[in-house]
C-alpha cells in the first residue's frame, strides 16, 4: 500500500475543495463541507482537508499505477478550477 500526499498553496482552499467534490459527485461516491471532503475513486479514497493557506489531498493506493491516477485525476481537474492560480497542480510525495 502506498500513501501519496499533494498540497497547492492558495488561500481558496475551501472552493477548490468543494468544487472538486461537487464535480466528482456526477461520478462517484463523495462526502464534504467546507473544510473537510473525501471522494472514493476505484483507485483509492482521497480524503481532501482545507487549510487557511493551501489544500491537502492523501490517498492510500495499491501501486505506482494508481498513485499516477490519483495524481491525474485530481491535477487536471485542479487545473481547470484553478485557473487565476500562478500554480495550478499539487505538489505530490509518495511514501
Amino acid at each position: 500500500m502506498l500513501t501519496t500526499t499533494g498540497h497547492l498553496k492558495t488561500t481558496h482552499a475551501s472552493k477548490y475543495l468543494q468544487q472538486l467534490c461537487k464535480h466528482f459527485g456526477h461520478k462517484i461516491e463523495v462526502s464534504f463541507d467546507e473544510n473537510k471532503g473525501w471522494a472514493a475513486f476505484v483507485m483509492g479514497t482521497a480524503h481532501m482537508t482545507a487549510e487557511a493557506d493551501r489544500l491537502m489531498v492523501t490517498c492510500d493506493v495499491e501501486d505506482e499505477k494508481a498513485v499516477e491516477a490519483v495524481h491525474h485525476v485530481i491535477d487536471s481537474h485542479l487545473e481547470t478550477f484553478a485557473f487565476r492560480e500562478e500554480v495550478k497542480t499539487m505538489t505530490w510525495e509518495t511514501t
